[in-house]
């Protein structure tokens, strides 16, 4: 919820405890870049994103695979593949672990080379693959309206091609969205010359008011119409427990706040880059990017990409701790993650995209997977356990397979001879 307009400062007094001094603009002038916050771990944020882990791996072997001709891959080629796909098991192992997903079968290479091992969607997936173009195609208009909101912010209406297929899966795009959706709404874009034929930009042609209101400004119409109080248009700052500013860094926020919002649509050419209007805006692109993305959070390395775009400085990451109440850095991985606050509460997304069903039904699909998997392996011990006494007749024979049920090793193995008819 944004604050009303003469909330701002008792706000930042409460969380702040500041005293009743009249805010002193002096403190504006000193450098941004001389501003230091020490950034505080925030252990639940940080658990958001570890809990997508399984998800997004499985998700990156899957895009692998119906990228390729025809949809089908030969295991050993995938396999080849691990590295790049940051996957730290067989293909093999990560078959067992994944049920479902994948149907094999043999066939040959090339002609008259020896039979080996396919893959290819199996029907489960392929339903979700229809469920999720019909899920985007239902949703079309918020696809088309981000997409928009995109380009209206960069300072020349026009972005690469390469850029936006690179930040595709962050906000939602479908995956051929430059050769289907874009295609259909001429009285919004026009694509210069051919993606993957050297550079390609997509351009903005037509100027949609509504689109033009922020995640900030629609926030500070509702509250308006809720209260029939009329709100200003600010950022919604809460600092997690125990972390602390240091009196310097108070004052300095806390006349940011009161200055002026500025829309992250407006046209800031004349603004000097340095000055604390500029930040303003930066925060409000950053705030505006984040609430478009499906998690409301985005790795950094891909949001410098968009700083000639978007007109970023260099040192743009540094906001990300200097505002510590609005957003969160992670370093979960050993990639820099920018988060939303206000969008998750003790580490659970609550402002959810309605594209996130899309997530939410593969999320699906493997957990059904992985409770068949369960199932077997727990038939599998009852089988051994059922034996051991007869092979602890034959000499203590069953002693190490009582071990590998108990340490857990070897399922895979058996798994995949019986699945294998072995």
């Amino acid at each position: 919820m944004l604050f009303r307009t003469l909330s701002v400062t008792a706000h930042f007094r409460h969380h702040f405890r500041f005293s009743s001094a009249l805010l002193y603009p002096h403190h504006l002038g000193r450098s941004i870049s001389s501003l230091r916050v020490v950034w505080r771990k925030d252990p639940k944020l940080d658990q958001a994103i570890d809990n997508d882990k399984r998800y997004k791996l499985s998700a990156r072997v899957v895009r692998e695979v119906l990228n390729e001709p025809g949809q089908v891959i030969p295991l050993q080629y995938l396999e080849k593949r691990r590295e790049r796909l940051r996957l730290n098991v067989k293909v093999r192992t990560f078959l067992d672990q994944n049920p479902g997903l994948f149907d094999t079968y043999y066939d040959r290479i090339r002609p008259k080379s020896d039979l080996v091992q396919f893959l290819r969607p199996s029907a489960r997936l392929r339903q979700f693959l229809e469920k999720e173009r019909l899920i985007n195609s239902h949703n079309e208009g918020l696809i088309v309206s981000k997409l928009c909101k995109l380009l209206m912010m960069s300072k020349d209406r026009v972005i690469s091609t390469d850029k936006l297929v690179h930040v595709k899966r962050e906000f939602g795009l479908p995956n051929d969205f430059l050769v289907d959706l874009v295609p259909r709404h001429p009285e919004y874009f026009r694509l210069v010359g051919s993606p993957g034929e050297g550079k390609s930009f997509l351009e903005l042609i037509s100027w949609n008011p509504e689109f033009a209101k922020s995640a900030i400004e629609r926030q500070a119409e509702e509250e308006s119409t809720m209260t029939g109080i009329r709100s200003r248009s600010n950022f919604n700052v809460k600092l997690p427990p125990g972390f602390f500013l240091k009196k310097e860094m108070r004052e300095w926020v806390r006349d940011w706040l009161e200055l002026d919002y500025i829309s992250p649509y407006e046209d800031v050419s004349h603004l000097d880059q340095a000055s604390p209007e500029m930040e303003k805006r930066m925060v409000g692109v950053f705030h505006e990017l984040l609430s478009l993305s499906l998690l409301k959070r985005i790795p950094v390395p891909i949001i410098g990409k968009f700083t000639e775009d978007y007109r970023f400085s260099n040192a743009f990451s540094s906001t990300f701790t200097r505002h510590s109440g609005i957003f969160y850095m992670s370093l979960k991985g050993g990639i820099k993650t920018a988060m939303l606050r206000e969008a998750y509460k003790d580490g659970e997304l609550i402002d959810r995209d309605p594209l996130l069903e899309i997530k939410d039904r593969f999320v699906g699909l493997l957990e059904e997977g992985w409770g068949e998997r369960a199932e077997r392996v727990r038939a599998w011990k009852l089988e051994v356990e059922k034996n051991m006494e007869m092979m602890a007749i034959r000499g203590g024979e069953g002693e190490g397979d009582r071990d590998r049920i108990n340490d857990g090793t070897g399922e895979s193995e058996v798994l995949l001879q019986i699945e294998e008819g072995g």
